[in-house]
């Protein structure tokens, strides 16, 4: 009889195991459950090694989880927020959130209403065709793109041309971050210096 083995350590699973287990301990089941979290997680490490990240709310408030209670953070004060995996460990809200910082040079175009079952407007597709290979995502709502990059912008700006409904920040705001990729999107950032200029 072929011996089972933890799936994560490889050591075989004694007769103790309940005949349906898969690891042979409760370290080696969150060690697996972090390792596929990592492979699963696309978002890019230009972001998730800065210390700019919150809860939200449903509503899209933002909220802290530094401290031992959470409360209501703010976009313009870094005494709130918390690295990613902070952020990823608290359950408060509905999921994790970006603060954009002039500091290094993070932007977000954010594309509303973009999407029609799934499939791209003809406007967000013009835009998107121009990009340089940069992490997209798709926005809580499900209609909307969230496209991540290098640029500045200054004060944000909201830009509606047509049926174009575009914002751009790169400061002073922060983004819910969702972790469902649009189109194969690769996990690195790229500048966005001229897409930006093109948009304004």
């Amino acid at each position: 009889m072929k011996t089972k083995r933890c799936e994560s350590c490889r050591d075989p699973l004694r007769a103790r195991h309940a005949h349906n287990a898969r690891f042979c301990s409760g370290r080696c089941r969150m060690a697996a459950h972090r390792a596929a979290r990592r492979q699963a997680d696309p978002t890019p490490s230009a972001m998730t090694r800065r210390r700019q990240w919150v809860r939200h709310t449903a509503r899209k408030m933002p909220l802290s989880v530094i401290g031992p209670k959470v409360r209501p953070a703010s976009s313009t004060d870094p005494e709130t927020w918390a690295s990613y995996s902070a952020a990823n460990r608290s359950t408060a809200g509905s999921g994790v959130g970006f603060v954009l910082s002039p500091a290094d040079r993070l932007v977000c175009i954010d594309l509303d209403h973009a999407l029609v079952d799934g499939e791209l407007r003809p406007w967000a597709r013009r835009i998107v065709g121009k990009l340089p290979p940069t992490y997209i995502e798709i926005s809580p709502s499900g209609t909307g793109l969230h496209i991540w990059g290098f640029g500045t912008v200054g004060q944000g700006r909201r830009i509606r041309r047509g049926e174009s409904s575009i914002e751009v920040y790169d400061r002073g705001r922060y983004i819910t971050v969702t972790r469902e990729p649009f189109e194969r999107a690769p996990s690195m950032l790229a500048d966005l210096t001229q897409v930006i200029a093109d948009l304004l």
